[in-house]
């Protein structure tokens, strides 16, 4: 059941945003249906290219690194890059959604992230390659903070808007499984550079689809004044997922200390300087609303847990099991299909409380990942699917729950700001869960063998299903308030 602070701001959405369905039928535009199924489709598949976008160096990482000369140092790089642009930008793409217009963010997201794919699929060199995703992580950040605001500007609260979520939440399964795939279909081990043009092209279309279809929102009513939060924002986030990245690359135990240092001073420096200004990016006190820190506190689990062993996983099999580009994507695909199955199915049950399925959702991935310590060195990757399957019912709930209780807990005029927090928590999870698996995988012993690298696989995963469980309970037990 909606507490009564959502039902408030529900009310509030619908006076003040006046280009949404009411504003429609005021000046004789589409009509409430047409508007809403519009800007669902576009927000949709423009959220399923971002992750597609995402995972593609998964499936193309061997390939990509024999044609661009880079080494294992460098390789972290290419599986990294557009995590770094993605967490050190959605929160400052989110704040000038609400500030500048959601449509227009949301459009420059677009063209910004296929100019990235261009650069990543002409790129000569592994520098440019880099370069290129995270300018797509730029975009990518765009797209993601705006589009939760997108669905709550034209649906309102209750059931439409949930049922709405949940599509959401479904095509971030459904783009993880496409970006694999579309590996596999443009020939992964040799044609990488098609995967990334073919993401190019569909993008732009998509830029000029959003531009025609969406509807906009006044802006704020004044511009932003907060210089210092953006700029200390960016450069914590970027030392922080800079110096997690170089523990896989060989840097210096000082170097990578220092970045991790300057990472956490730079983001206390953030906090007081949010705390300091009249209008800062981030309303800290957001954090004293419990619905916002559990919708928080579960995307960060969801992306260190599932989505930092999952981005492994291809490799794992590859490495350790000797299984082909084509085995091991279709893994990754059934996986996808069932969560973005789960997250489809789950718009029938609008009613349910967000906070209990996104609990749910972390309990069902608890067990899924406990059920992937199956393999030894004679298993086929197979072995896997009954884990995977429980997995995808668990990461399906969690990212309907998510895509509901991002923007359920924030006032209407601050839905990209609820959006990019709540994204920014999932992809610095990712960019912290896979450093941690890559860690665990190659710390098997005897290091290096297919023995030790599913020894060290189980351990990951049993990680994972620990941090999700406790999760799982952590959002159980922040029960809104009663009032």
């Amino acid at each position: 059941m909606d507490c009564p602070t959502d039902l408030l701001l529900g009310a509030r959405m619908s006076r003040s945003v006046r280009s949404g369905p009411d504003a429609a039928d005021a000046v004789g535009g589409p009509s409430v249906a047409v508007l809403q199924r519009r800007t669902l489709a576009v927000v949709a598949a423009s959220t399923l290219v971002v992750l597609a976008a995402f995972v593609t160096p998964l499936a193309t990482t061997v390939a990509t690194a024999a044609d661009l000369g880079t080494g294992a140092g460098g390789q972290a790089w290419l599986l990294s890059a557009m995590s770094l642009g993605l967490a050190a930008a959605l929160l400052v793409t989110g704040a000038a959604a609400d500030d500048l217009g959601r449509r227009r963010v949301f459009t420059a997201g677009l063209v910004l992230l296929a100019a990235g794919a261009a650069v990543t699929a002409t790129a000569g060199s592994t520098g440019v390659f880099v370069a290129g995703r995270v300018v797509e992580g730029v975009g990518g950040a765009a797209v993601l903070a705006c589009s939760l605001g997108l669905v709550a500007q034209v649906f309102p609260l209750g059931p439409a808007r949930a049922r709405a979520a949940a599509v959401w939440g479904a095509s971030l399964g459904a783009g993880t499984g496409v970006g694999g795939l579309a590996a596999v279909l443009l020939d992964g081990e040799t044609g990488w550079r098609a995967t990334h043009a073919a993401a190019a092209v569909v993008t732009l279309l998509l830029a000029v689809a959003a531009r025609l279809l969406l509807p906009e929102a006044a802006p704020g009513r004044r511009p932003r004044v907060d210089v210092p939060g953006p700029v200390l924002l960016v450069a914590a986030v970027c030392c922080l997922l800079v110096g997690l990245v170089a523990t896989r690359t060989g840097a210096g135990t000082g170097a990578v200390v220092a970045l991790l240092a300057g990472g956490a001073v730079l983001a206390v420096a953030f906090v007081l300087a949010e705390n300091r200004v009249r209008t800062p990016m981030v309303d800290l006190g957001l954090f004293r609303v419990r619905g916002f820190v559990a919708a928080t506190l579960g995307a960060l689990v969801t992306g260190v847990a599932t989505v930092g062993l999952m981005s492994f996983l291809v490799t794992v099999l590859q490495r350790a099991l000797g299984e082909s580009l084509l085995a091991t994507t279709l893994l990754v695909l059934i996986w996808s299909a069932v969560a973005t199955a789960t997250s489809w199915g789950l718009r029938w049950l609008p009613g349910v409380d967000g906070r209990v399925l996104l609990a749910g959702g972390l309990a069902v991935s608890a067990a899924g990942l406990a059920a992937l310590t199956v393999l030894d060195t004679g298993s086929r990757a197979v072995t896997l699917l009954p884990g995977l399957v429980v997995l995808g019912v668990g990461y399906g709930a969690a990212n309907a729950a998510l895509g509901r209780e991002a923007v359920a807990h924030v006032p209407p005029e601050r839905a990209g700001m609820g959006s990019g927090a709540n994204n920014t928590a999932r992809y610095l999870g990712a960019a912290v869960g896979v450093t941690l698996v890559v860690l665990l995988v190659t710390a098997g012993a005897p290091a290096g063998t297919a023995a030790g690298l599913l020894a060290g696989w189980d351990t990951a995963a049993l990680a994972g299903a620990g941090l999700s469980a406790a999760g799982a309970l952590a959002v159980l037990a922040l029960r809104p308030a009663r009032r």
